[in-house]
């Protein structure tokens, strides 16, 4: 009875390490689908985030002030820089995937519910409105 014990607890905690390890397998710079933005996404506690750090049209034409969130659907927000503007916000790592965030497209303005998912060293980045079901995947790239 002993020994079944020990190896079931030394399972438990050896599975509980392996999921902490690959909680944290998404940090770092990611390309969007597009490859003309770059997300560097990182930890803050226990939730993960993604910002803008790189972009093909980040810039105005002088080369040095950020372009405006000039598409956000709250009139509140608009004038707030690309550069380092929130693209993933509050997710949570369960099991295999990050979930119960937010993902914000600065190209058309909008917030969805979303979830990620590492597979095959691509991030799959699930954004929808309710229903998960009908919503819409993109796929990220590591940057090196």
């Amino acid at each position: 009875m002993k020994t079944f014990l020990f190896a079931a607890l030394s399972l438990f905690l050896i599975s509980n390490i392996t999921f902490s390890q690959n909680a944290d397998a998404i940090l770092g710079d990611w390309f969007n689908a597009e490859k003309d933005g770059k997300i560097r996404i990182y930890k803050s506690g226990s939730l993960y985030f993604g910002k803008l750090i790189w972009g093909k049209e980040l810039y105005e034409a002088d080369g040095k002030t950020s372009r405006k969130d000039a598409n956000n659907t709250n009139a509140l927000l608009k004038g707030r820089p690309l550069l380092n503007l929130l693209i993933l916000e509050q997710f949570e790592f369960h099991q295999d995937q990050w979930r119960n965030g937010k993902v914000y497209d600065p190209k058309s303005g909008k917030t969805y519910d979303g979830f990620l998912k590492l597979k095959e060293g691509k991030l799959e980045i699930r954004g929808y409105v309710g229903i998960a079901a009908f919503g819409k995947t993109t796929v990220w790239t590591k940057a090196q």
